[in-house]
């Protein structure tokens, strides 16, 4: 067996034998075999907003203040959340396994799994951790067996691998996170379908069915499912276009026992269905990608009628957006996003790094980004976004009436990738 020069030298003066230095290596090629096929990755994401609206004193009581992961960030510098990702993927054994673990730490990861220790202000959570399993049945089913993300939407946590830096409305009506078991099948190049089952559709690892006020069931499971379409090379210009749909439903477990201005109950946790719909499309123009999403939520919040006057948690709403990307040249990209939010009563954006909105009227919002990825590794963004409401009031949290309608922000944003 060979040693090297450093364990020689340590042997020569007797303060290892080579003999137990035989048996360490051993154990270490072990553990190195096991490990050999591990990855760690991840990344740090500062910020920095300016307001641009005349009445930026009051920009924290503006419509921006509801942007998911932004409440608190205005007129300043910020940390958003570093991210660290530790994996084995599946090799392509029919009876492979692995794992995946995503770990968020600073601001961002505040409230976002909050039953990790029972309130909502550690920053710190595990986004992601689960095993997986795959089963050799026709081309092989994969199992996610744990805490995974949800299976629908067009953007996702990780604001770098959105095409913008602020998350859409969309985002915000979504679920998050699932603890359960979720399977995924391969049935051609084209369409692979997945389905699962979750304890709730809110966020929380291990949560479980319990409401204030409300019904509640321990059995009562999440249900979830999604197909997407690749488009094949045959198609030509539209050739890796994707098309997705997908649907979760289940009881949202995030509930509160607050109230109004005029003493009526807070909403309760109950049903709530998500619908979403969402297309990428490559145009004849290479550099030209155009994208749509589509989310319908029936009873956001889960929440239930109060039966002692015309006060109504039951908030259906529907979000529509459309996206473009124009990638100028390998460095420089131009993305612009436009959307609208139809819904009365609206209590959005729990559990998604801000506070409970109110919206009492729908809503609209524009976003241009300018990435230019100057250095290596690094994905650097400048933004500017308009948000505003229609008619109406909202508030921060509840019996508050003092939010602008209009918000006009700068945006700036430094990724770094590992």
């Amino acid at each position: 067996m060979k040693f090297n020069k450093w364990t020689l030298g340590l042997a020569a003066l007797g303060a290892v034998s080579l003999t137990s230095a035989a048996r360490a290596d051993e154990k270490q090629s072990a553990v190195q075999t096991a490990l050999s096929n591990t990855t760690i990755s991840g990344s740090v994401s500062a910020s920095a907003q300016v307001a641009l609206d005349p009445n930026a004193a009051a920009y924290r009581s503006s419509v921006a203040s509801a942007i998911p992961f932004q409440y608190g960030k205005q007129d300043g510098f910020n940390l958003d959340v570093v991210r660290l990702t530790i994996a084995k993927p599946e090799d392509e054994s029919p009876w492979a396994s692995g794992y995946q673990v995503d770990l968020m730490f600073g601001p961002d990861a505040v409230g976002y799994n909050s039953s990790v220790n029972g309130n909502n202000t550690t920053d710190y959570c595990i986004k992601q951790a689960y095993v997986t399993l795959r089963t050799p049945v026709g081309n092989g089913i994969d199992w996610k067996i744990g805490v995974f993300d949800t299976v629908i939407g067009y953007e996702v946590t990780d604001a770098g691998n959105n095409p913008n830096y602020t998350r859409s409305y969309g985002y915000a009506v979504e679920p998050t996170e699932h603890t359960g078991i979720l399977g995924t099948y391969k049935i051609n190049d084209m369409f692979t379908v997945s389905a699962g089952v979750a304890n709730t559709l809110s966020a929380g690892i291990n949560s479980r069915n319990i409401s204030n006020g409300g019904p509640s069931s321990d059995w009562k499971k999440t249900v979830m499912g999604s197909v997407a379409m690749t488009a094949p090379s045959s198609w030509g210009w539209a050739a890796g276009s994707q098309a997705y749909v997908g649907a979760v439903y289940g009881f949202n477990s995030t509930a509160s026992n607050d109230t109004d201005e005029n003493q009526h109950v807070g909403f309760a946790a109950g049903d709530q269905l998500n619908l979403y719909a969402g297309l990428t499309l490559n145009t004849p123009c290479k550099a030209l990608t155009v994208g749509a999403a589509f989310d319908y939520v029936q009873n956001l919040g889960g929440g239930q009628n109060d039966s002692s006057d015309n006060y109504s948690t039951h908030n259906d709403v529907y979000v529509v957006g459309l996206y473009t990307t124009y990638k100028v040249t390998d460095k420089l990209s131009l993305n612009a996003r436009g959307e609208y939010m139809h819904g009365e009563n609206i209590h959005a954006y729990t559990g998604k790094g801000s506070y409970s909105q109110s919206f009492g009227s729908d809503a609209y919002e524009l976003t241009g980004t300018v990435e230019y990825d100057l250095w290596a590794n690094v994905i650097s963004r400048v933004e500017i976004r308009w948000d505003h409401l229609a008619e109406g009031t909202s508030s921060i949290g509840r019996g508050n009436s003092n939010m602008n309608r209009s918000a006009l922000g700068l945006y700036a944003n430094v990724i770094y990738k590992f």
